[in-house]
């Protein structure tokens, strides 16, 4: 099973402009199974959208010019970085900058993580505001402590967030 499938991801096509039998080299190299070739830009397009229509969301990972509409027809357009084309850089959602696709499972984890906890801190402060906005109106807290206590959760919150530092390699994984 490769990274992305261990994430859950079932379905990795590859998507190129090169010649069968390039591309099935390739394919094999990478561990992918399924691979269309020969693909002109309005090509990739019509198979991004393909795709979308047989297993719903798709992303779409690319670094040329020629990749430009399916990047933007994609959910997620994800651009190879430093070897990439302007264009591509620009039409994706996401950037990678280094050119190694093996990153992208950890781009994938760090964003899963991400949104984790900002769902946490959501959750945080509106429990916070609750209960502060309980105790003002019942009379049970001063202004000061009611200050206090608002800024003693915003440093929990932002000590949670901070958290996405401690992962290994944070500071330059992806």
């Amino acid at each position: 099973m490769t990274a992305l499938g261990r994430l859950g991801i079932g379905r990795v096509v590859m998507l190129t402009g090169d010649n069968p039998a390039t591309a099935a080299a390739i394919a094999k190299a990478a561990g992918i199974g399924e691979w269309r070739a020969g693909l002109l830009p309005a090509g990739k397009t019509i198979a991004v959208e393909g795709l979308r229509g047989q297993a719903g969301p798709v992303a779409m990972a690319g670094d040329g010019i020629n990749d430009a509409p399916a990047l933007a027809t994609a959910d997620v357009g994800i651009a190879m970085g430093a070897a990439g084309t302007d264009v591509a850089s620009e039409t994706a959602d996401i950037a990678l900058m280094a050119d190694q696709l093996a990153k992208l499972p950890a781009a994938i984890v760090l964003a899963r993580q991400a949104a984790q906890v900002i769902r946490q801190n959501i959750g945080l402060s509106l429990a916070a505001i609750a209960a502060l906005d309980a105790a003002a109106l019942t009379g049970h807290m001063s202004l000061a402590a009611g200050l206090l206590l608002n800024e003693g959760s915003a440093v929990v919150i932002i000590a949670n967030g901070l958290r996405l530092l401690r992962r290994p390699g944070a500071a330059g994984t992806v």
